[in-house]
């Protein structure tokens, strides 16, 4: 007798189901994936001082951010936790889904780097209520940010160094890089023969 294949899982039926869940799952083409666990302490320290930040300037503007415990539709059927997201919809104290998502943020790790560039940031892209979409890079001050403009199509932007600051035109706030990188210290770069005194042609 050949083993049947699981049905897909619907959403309302995933988030019953992952509620009692001792770790976090995305849903996946019907399908629940367990998340990577074990972020490092830079990523942790990027996502406070961001959760921090729009706390602060979104209070009183009915939005609000949330973490990885909160989730987003993103393709019919599809569930992702963003490190980070501001929901401007009326808020469900018993609600386990952003009801507007209008910003999430990804701080990018080496197991999931290429899968948030591509395919997640392509997933969020569909989001009708979506106006902004953070990468943000751990081991530098660097972020790229896609915001979706007045005739609905993206335009990304790389901003890089401590100085530099990212707009938010849908939430009315500009984010400075030195306050989301706050306490964050950086590798050191590897030093190239052309940097060494006394080198060069």
């Amino acid at each position: 007798m050949l083993d049947r294949k699981p049905e897909p899982m619907g959403v309302a039926a995933f988030l019953a189901w992952a509620e009692g869940q001792a770790d976090r799952y995305e849903l996946v083409g019907g399908v629940p994936v367990r998340m990577m666990a074990g972020a490092r302490n830079v990523h942790d320290d990027i996502v406070v001082n961001l959760l921090t930040l729009l706390r602060t300037h979104l209070r009183g503007s009915g939005c609000r951010p949330f973490t990885a415990d909160g989730s987003v539709e993103t393709l019919p059927g599809q569930v992702r936790r963003p490190d980070v997201g501001v929901d401007c919809g009326a808020r469900d104290p018993a609600g386990l889904m952003a009801a507007e998502p209008r910003l999430v943020a990804e701080i990018l790790s080496p197991t999931t780097r290429d899968f948030d560039t591509f395919a997640k940031l392509a997933e969020y892209r569909t989001m009708a209520s979506l106006a902004h979409i953070l990468l943000i890079e751990p081991n530098a001050p660097e972020v790229r940010s896609w915001s979706r403009g007045a005739e609905g199509a993206w335009q990304e932007i790389r901003i890089a160094g401590l100085d530099g600051a990212i707009d938010l035109h849908a939430l009315k706030l500009r984010l400075p890089l030195a306050e989301i990188y706050d306490g964050v210290i950086f590798p050191a770069r590897p030093r190239l023969l052309a940097d060494e005194p006394g080198t060069g042609a």
